[in-house]
């Protein structure tokens, strides 16, 4: 969320910055919102000013009786309490003109960082030529995953939608001990390597903790919720990543700086209500109502907050590296980047299946954007709180689709998929998924 604030003295920057995210109206939108709040604090003014004469008044009948002075004591008594009343209603209003303005802010994207590419469509995303791994593997007419899991007998579509409806899918055997291991396989580069602390976080969340990342209001209509059939207003959200639950841990905290950066991650499933475009990825694995993902997320001051995003992406790397599996990275566009970004670098994992690149992870630097709508800052070791801790968060990667590509790009001709050597220690020395 935006401070007002900045918005105020830096009313032309914030109006570049959300012309910038496509927002035709910018200029629009920056004056109601300055015209909120400068009625909200002319509002605040005539309260204190009221409240200011309520308190000499009160003062003033007890002078008043002291002099024996009723006419005047009445007339004092009188006037106080046209302020009270004037008080309560102003008091009212200004609750309603913050909860007015908090939301106006809520529903508005993050700002880009300057050094984000201009564009309208994931047409328009950048690559990062250095940041390139491998190449495409050479075969001759390769199958997707869906033919090469249906033939082994491990992957079963039409018995999840008879349960469950469409995007869900049953994993068996090999496969299922697949995901297993490459869960196992990532939590462990991640905790080795790079440091992040394992976590297992809940998998339902209250609405302050998806506001504070930015799911709620704006994209309720993508979320799973449930809650008692007379208890409505007590519902709960299910998790559309560990994102949420990872960094709301710091929810209302302040922390110190010393012990930033903090690092998380957590394997969990996760559950997305909205699965993509209408008709866009129906066959398959790639994008499902419910998946297993391994999150990376981590809280840092606002130096620390570009070079951790970086480091994120090689922790995220890393994985597709020692799976050898061909990928790049492009840095998303304005128009192309989720809603709590203020810079986003994308991998993207080669599938010869689909003759394509495809996302596998998501690294996103949100700056301050999060934390503001968590009220989460940090103190220097001076014990003065020095601002808002920036947000950063990743997919370490998304097992699905790490599944869809080990089985694409490991497949054999006789229809066998080949296990990694990075994997085979945890799938107990198996080299190959036969039927």
């Amino acid at each position: 969320m935006h401070d007002i604030k900045t918005i105020r003295d830096e009313p032309e920057t914030f109006t570049a910055g959300l012309k910038r995210r496509g927002i035709a109206a910018a200029s629009q939108l920056t004056s109601k919102l300055l015209a909120r709040d400068k009625e909200l604090r002319d509002l605040l003014t005539r309260l204190q000013q009221a409240q200011a004469r309520r308190n000499e008044a009160s003062k003033l009948i007890g002078q008043a009786k002291a002099k024996k002075n009723e006419t005047e004591a009445a007339a004092l008594l009188k006037e106080v309490a046209g302020l009270k009343d004037e008080i309560q209603v102003g008091e009212q209003k200004e609750r309603e003109l913050t909860e007015v303005l908090k939301s106006e802010l809520a529903g508005i994207p993050n700002i880009p960082a300057s050094d984000v590419p201009d564009g309208a469509s994931e047409d328009e995303n950048k690559p990062v030529p250095a940041r390139a791994f491998g190449r495409a593997p050479g075969m001759n007419a390769p199958k997707d995953h869906v033919t090469l899991g249906e033939a082994l007998g491990m992957l079963d579509f039409e018995r999840a939608v008879k349960i469950s409806g469409s995007r869900f899918v049953y994993l068996k055997g090999e496969l299922a001990r697949l995901s297993r291991a490459l869960a196992s396989f990532m939590l462990d580069s991640h905790t080795a390597k790079f440091g992040y602390l394992e976590v297992v976080p809940p998998l339902l969340v209250r609405d302050e903790a998806a506001f504070g990342t930015g799911q709620l209001p704006k994209f309720e209509a993508d979320l799973f919720q449930t809650f008692k059939a007379e208890e409505k207003q007590n519902r709960l959200w299910l998790i559309p990543t560990a994102e949420v639950s990872l960094t709301n841990y710091v929810n209302g905290e302040i922390l110190a700086e010393a012990e930033l950066p903090l690092r998380f991650t957590a394997f969990t499933p996760c559950f997305r209500a909205e699965a993509g475009a209408a008709g866009k990825d129906t066959r398959g694995m790639i994008r499902m109502h419910q998946f297993d993902k391994v999150e990376l997320v981590s809280i840092t001051t606002p130096e620390q907050s570009n070079a951790e995003h970086e480091r994120m992406t090689d922790a995220a790397q890393e994985i597709l590296k020692r799976l050898e599996l061909n990928h790049r990275v492009v840095t998303l566009c304005t128009g192309d980047m989720g809603f709590a970004a203020r810079k986003t670098y994308d991998i993207e994992v080669w599938l010869p299946g689909q003759n394509r690149f495809r996302e596998i992870s998501s690294c996103s630097n949100c700056g301050d954007f999060q934390a503001r709508r968590m009220n989460t800052r940090y103190r220097g070791g001076d014990g003065k709180v020095k601002g808002m801790v920036h947000t950063l968060n990743g997919s370490g990667l998304a097992i699905g689709r790490t599944i869809v590509a080990i089985m694409e790009n490991y497949q054999q001709p006789d229809g066998s998929i080949a296990v990694p050597d990075a994997l085979r220690p945890y799938m107990n020395g198996l080299e190959k998924i036969t039927k």
